[in-house]
């Protein structure tokens, strides 16, 4: 029934175990005086919040357990002290799917040797069931990049059919370096 990390944890310690707790937050360096730490296991404690300095001094750790908690995304920063993380258990966690879950993901990517499982949106309800990767790619196809207008938002729309026309003639749409760029004239 821990409400939060004890502060009396022996500083050699390899292994630490604090499921099935009432631990609802993380509070900014809450490990720093067990640096050795390889395992920490938070599962199911009902943790809704990580400070993002809350795993400073955490340099060693290799597996992280923070499945079947409360979490609904990460600040910028959480992850940034676990330069040794291999495995990082994410399931069963009400993953919001907005802007403030790209920073998990891309974190993740770029830290391709971290093995993790259970990054699946449960909210909003248009996302729910969706890998939290096809969430982020859709949120960029949605970038109006392709959607450009081919004419001027000013064109005037009384002008008779031959001048349209010749409007029409003179907007050229050219794709460069991925780019769809509107030349008019």
């Amino acid at each position: 029934d821990l409400k939060k990390v004890p502060g009396n944890i022996p500083p050699d310690i390899i292994k630490l175990d604090l499921s099935n707790n009432k631990i609802r937050q993380l509070r900014a360096k809450e490990f720093e005086d067990v640096s050795e730490l390889k395992i920490l296991n938070l599962n199911s404690n009902g943790l809704a919040y990580i400070d993002p300095a809350a795993f400073s001094g955490l340099s060693n750790l290799e597996e992280l357990d923070l499945s079947n908690n409360s979490l609904q995304n990460f600040d910028y920063g959480v992850l940034e002290d676990l330069y040794f993380l291999k495995i990082l258990w994410l399931r069963e966690n009400p993953w919001r799917c907005d802007y403030n879950i790209h920073y998990l993901f891309y974190w993740l990517k770029h830290h391709y040797n971290v093995h993790y499982n259970g990054l699946e949106c449960k909210m909003p309800e248009e996302y729910k069931g969706w890998s939290v990767g096809k969430y982020v790619r859709s949120y960029y196809e949605e970038c109006p990049k392709d959607k450009l207008p081919i004419y001027p938002e000013n064109f005037d729309l009384d002008k008779d059919d031959e001048e349209w026309e010749r409007h029409k003639e003179s907007v050229q749409t050219v794709k460069k370096h991925g780019v769809i760029v509107t030349v008019i004239g």
